[in-house]
């Protein structure tokens, strides 16, 4: 099916189904990635439907207080308000209330689809496969889930998400390591990374530092997530003071508290090389990536990370753990190099070889080439080809 006419889907709808989605304006960014990769496939669709539901916070959580249902050339957004609780506790009060709520919205704004995209397994997948069970629509899962989830999930034995699994027409999953582990549940399993915007490119260093006041005349290390300890940040704060050198500076993005990490770096002493920065606007993305000599993601387990690909689309070398399917990708030291999870020294060590090295910021960008989301979405369009055919939806 590489070669598949993707004209097919010209006249037909898709939905959408995530925990998260960029808002209009991306001042709440979410899972940025869905709505990056529906800028690729939206062009092959005559409407698509995104149903992100939305849990009651009273307007605390940034998603209840900024995210409001808006259209844009032709993909519906649709943000629902909802009751949550996580799957690890009220299992089913989760299920009822999502599952619901949606079957409602799809009723009431009469969407027509004719192709679910479900994208974490929970709830996402469950509610594609409920609908599927109601309108005969196939469904396709991509499981982004970092690896402890998941691994989490899956071994829980909980029957609506492995009734879910097992009912989906094609499971995706960001990484190959994982595939045996799906094939248990369903057959029709793929392997397809994560991609990154074309905005993500070769920019001249000198300029993005001149446009973020950055100093011309510093290695700089850029790193990227939530502030959670999942994302491992503390390590490279650690990784920094091994280091010891104040030639070196380091800024790390992204929402979250702040308070550990601020207080570690001023126990470390180290106030004048590591700045906590925050929120990111997405269009100051690519200049960051640029800006600095070095990406670094000391995470304790992911998926397969956006940012990676993101930093090497720039052409910029990442140093990241090797958890994930981040080993899948980082497959040579031409591209970066891989440390291992929660070691501190051993990523001090890799950070001062790559930035002691002389990289081919050309190679890696060409070698990036392959996960851009124009590249990234004709796997996914092989995809839905695939569950097309064989469920005979016409």
């Amino acid at each position: 099916m590489r070669n598949a006419n993707f004209k097919q889907f010209l006249d037909k709808n898709l939905l959408v189904l995530s925990p998260a989605f960029s808002n209009k304006d991306n001042s709440y960014i979410g899972d940025g990635f869905v709505k990056n990769q529906l800028a690729e496939l939206k062009q092959y669709f005559n409407e698509i439907s995104v149903i992100s539901p939305v849990p009651f916070s009273f307007n605390q959580l940034a998603k209840d207080k900024y995210c409001i249902n808006y259209e844009y050339d032709n993909v519906k957004v649709y943000y629902p308000r909802s009751f949550y609780i996580p799957i690890l506790y009220f299992k089913s009060i989760l299920i009822d209330n999502r599952l619901r709520v949606i079957k409602n919205l799809v009723k009431q704004e009469r969407l027509c689809f004719d192709l679910i995209h479900a994208h974490f397994t929970w709830p996402s997948a469950y509610i594609a496969v409920a609908l599927k069970e109601i309108y005969n629509k196939p469904v396709v899962v991509t499981i982004h889930e970092n690896e402890a989830r998941f691994y989490k999930e899956i071994n829980m034995d909980y029957q609506p998400l492995t009734h879910s699994l097992k009912k989906a027409d094609a499971l995706i999953r960001v990484n190959k390591k994982d595939l045996p582990l799906l094939k248990e549940f369903n057959e029709n399993v793929f392997s397809i990374p994560n991609g990154y915007p074309s905005k993500f490119k070769s920019l001249d260093q000198a300029f993005c530092r001149g446009k973020l006041g950055l100093p011309a005349d510093k290695k700089i290390i850029f790193s990227l997530g939530l502030l959670i300890e999942r994302k491992g940040f503390k390590y490279l704060i650690e990784a920094l003071k091994l280091l010891g050198s104040s030639d070196i500076l380091c800024f790390i993005g992204g929402r979250g508290s702040q308070k550990k990490l601020q207080s570690q770096i001023s126990n470390h002493h180290l106030e004048e090389q590591v700045f906590l920065i925050g929120f990111i606007p997405d269009e100051l993305l690519p200049i960051w990536m640029n800006a600095c000599d070095l990406f670094v993601l000391p995470s304790l387990s992911e998926g397969n990370p956006t940012v990676m690909f993101e930093a090497l689309g720039c052409g910029v070398p990442f140093v990241g753990s090797d958890v994930g399917g981040v080993s899948e990708i980082i497959i040579s030291e031409d591209y970066g190099y891989l440390t291992e999870p929660k070691n501190s020294k051993n990523l001090a060590e890799k950070i001062e070889l790559a930035l002691a090295k002389q990289w081919d910021k050309e190679k890696i960008q060409s070698y990036a080439e392959q996960f851009t989301w124009e590249n990234i979405g004709k796997e996914i369009l092989n995809v839905y080809c695939n569950v097309r055919a064989a469920s005979n939806n016409p």
